[in-house]
């Protein structure tokens, strides 16, 4: 658990690739690692990871390192990968076609119960193991299977509606690819929101690129 409530919002975007290498280490049959050597595989330095994990009460022990799979079960244990939090996907274009079908949603704490589209003509595609539902069905579906989590892969027109009417739904968490900033639902009580932009992501790639050392 944590030491405290204030964790930064740095440390715990830094925690899933934690994670993730240390899933790699067991793939490879690593069982024990320091923090020196975690460090050296992920290029961050050691007493980052420390700091990092000392917030949370800290797991390894001086001259032993860690073990590596108690290490992702508590790292895991906190990012709530095995909570399974119910998720509906809105928007069944073709980003929101590739998230339904290719994401394994049960390996990072969700799971895609039900998938809508504004677009009727949608309706009975299906996608993976579940079938599009046009939007006329959503309260309905939120209000029987409680959905926690919603994945927006609409326009940035429709998302100053939709969101507001998701949350009153009961949906806590939104993974937002609308290309709009959800600010506003921050003040609900307990609503946390990851706006994802592709595109600033990538013009930053090019940023780098452009003013690399030559």
């Amino acid at each position: 658990m944590p030491k405290n409530e204030k964790i930064s919002k740095s440390v715990i975007r830094r925690l899933p690739r934690y994670y993730r290498f240390l899933g790699e280490l067991l793939s490879e049959g690593v069982t024990r690692i320091s923090s020196g050597g975690l460090a050296e595989r992920m290029n961050v330095t050691a007493s980052q990871i420390r700091q990092d994990l000392n917030c949370f009460g800290g797991f390894g022990q001086q001259g032993y390192g860690y073990v590596v799979a108690d290490l992702r079960d508590e790292i895991g244990s906190i990012l709530g990968v095995n909570e399974h939090n119910g998720a509906v996907l809105i928007g069944a274009g073709n980003l929101g076609r590739a998230l339904a079908v290719h994401l394994d949603y049960g390996k990072y704490g969700c799971r895609l119960v039900g998938i809508f589209d504004e677009n009727e003509g949608l309706a009975g595609i299906k996608l993976g193991d579940l079938t599009v539902m046009p939007m006329s069905e959503l309260d309905s579906f939120c209000t029987k299977n409680k959905p926690t989590i919603a994945i927006l892969c609409i326009p940035k027109s429709a998302a100053p509606e939709v969101c507001p009417r998701l949350a009153k739904l009961g949906v806590k968490a939104f993974w937002n690819f609308s290309h709009y900033d959800i600010v506003n639902l921050s003040d609900i009580e307990g609503v946390v929101v990851e706006n994802v932009h592709l595109g600033d992501s990538l013009m930053a790639l090019c940023y780098g690129l452009n003013n690399r050392s030559e």
